[in-house]
């Protein structure tokens, strides 16, 4: 029997983790994982937190040099974290 209303277990749950604001842990994990493969693991040992607050990465980079480097580029890298996302999950990355 079908019924009319019926949604599929992955929207269930992409709904369920939106109303339970755990939408924005998820992302933050998976920019996790992602990160090395973004930017290579040389430049990533660099990197000693990451985390995600109102569509803002902040990262800290134990590199001045590499902080200035990554800061001109970072609309690159917004744009190159969402694509691997598929979705529009952040905006701005703020380097410390």
């Amino acid at each position: 029997m079908l019924r009319k209303n019926a949604q599929s277990i992955g929207d269930i749950i992409k709904q369920t983790l939106k109303n339970r604001n755990l939408e924005s842990k998820v992302f933050e994990e998976k920019i996790l994982k992602l990160w090395p493969e973004i930017l290579g693991a040389e430049i990533a040992s660099y990197t000693d937190q990451l985390f995600l607050k109102n569509k803002t990465l902040y990262v800290k980079i134990t590199s001045s040099a590499l902080r200035n480097e990554l800061y001109m580029c970072r609309s690159r890298l917004v744009n190159t974290i969402n694509q691997h996302l598929g979705a529009s999950v952040i905006e701005t990355i703020i380097f410390r």
